[in-house]
């Protein structure tokens, strides 16, 4: 369990980003073997406010409530308190929070996972966003979607609107149409919007290959590929442009950056509707 010291340190420098962020807008595995793909390692360490807690988690108390659900392509290079902050500069007036459930786990082990199930079922949700979806690295073998199409189930009970959130390729491999098909097949089993991430990554390396979107590994996201990813998600919860939000200033991506991340956005959900798969769920404002 985490200790209360860790647990209000990290909430303060959360809530801290969250200020800045907000507070600047506004002011201007692979292989032969069948091994599931890491597009993001399972971490022991904390991820939000709720990370760790065995008991009741808080009440989230906004307008707009959003829960993440996913391993490290999730909490990677601060994507939560980004899509926090463009959610917003979207929603005047509206108060938002971003929650991210306890451990980066596979979808599959979120399912089973105690505290997880108990921060989704015993509040209500506007969105719930699902990223950990095992998948082949190799393309050979074949992973279960049971437990994904069980978590877009749960996420309805709870009055939220389900959000798939398939993962960018890895660097250098042509795979976003095979994660793509993945995540429409859970869509077309228990209807679901599907945030065309790996599409607008495509959409931007194509435009400027020098693009930073990338960290080290060739895996997970610095910052600006993290930016790029909660554009997507902001335009597939909110129904609206992209390219509409302002400039982040000052932030750890250019302002000359940021522009071609929110039109490589605004392309992808142009040409792959984020609702397609999840027609009869109406925008929540």
């Amino acid at each position: 369990m985490m200790h209360w010291h860790a647990f209000h340190s990290h909430y303060i420098r959360r809530l801290l980003l969250l200020i800045c962020l907000f507070l600047s807008a506004c002011g201007g595995s692979s292989g032969g073997t069948p091994s599931a793909t890491t597009t993001a390692a399972s971490s022991s360490t904390p991820t939000s406010p709720t990370d760790g807690i065995a008991g009741n988690p808080p009440v989230v108390n906004a307008d707009i409530k959003i829960l993440m659900m996913g391993n490290s392509h999730t909490v990677q290079s601060q994507l939560p308190a980004r899509l926090e902050a463009m959610m917003r500069l979207g929603h005047p007036g509206k108060t938002v929070s971003v929650v991210v459930a306890p451990a980066s786990l596979f979808l599959d082990e979120h399912l089973q996972h105690a505290p997880t199930l108990v921060l989704l079922k015993e509040q209500s949700w506007s969105y719930v966003i699902l990223q950990a979806q095992k998948y082949s690295s190799s393309g050979q073998f074949k992973y279960s979607t049971s437990e994904a199409i069980a978590l877009v189930g749960l996420a309805r009970k709870s009055n939220a609107i389900p959000v798939l959130y398939p993962e960018w390729p890895r660097k250098g491999i042509a795979e976003t149409s095979r994660i793509l098909e993945q995540h429409i097949a859970i869509a077309n089993a228990a209807p679901a919007c599907i945030a065309p991430i790996g599409q607008a990554w495509d959409i931007a390396l194509q435009r400027q290959a020098a693009l930073p979107l990338y960290s080290d590994d060739g895996n997970h996201a610095d910052p600006a590929g993290a930016h790029l990813t909660a554009l997507v998600l902001y335009a597939t919860l909110s129904g609206k442009s992209p390219s509409a939000l302002p400039a982040i200033s000052p932030s750890d991506i250019s302002a000359a950056v940021q522009q071609q991340l929110r039109l490589a956005a605004e392309d992808a959900v142009q040409a792959n509707s984020p609702r397609k798969y999840c027609p009869l769920d109406k925008l929540i404002f």
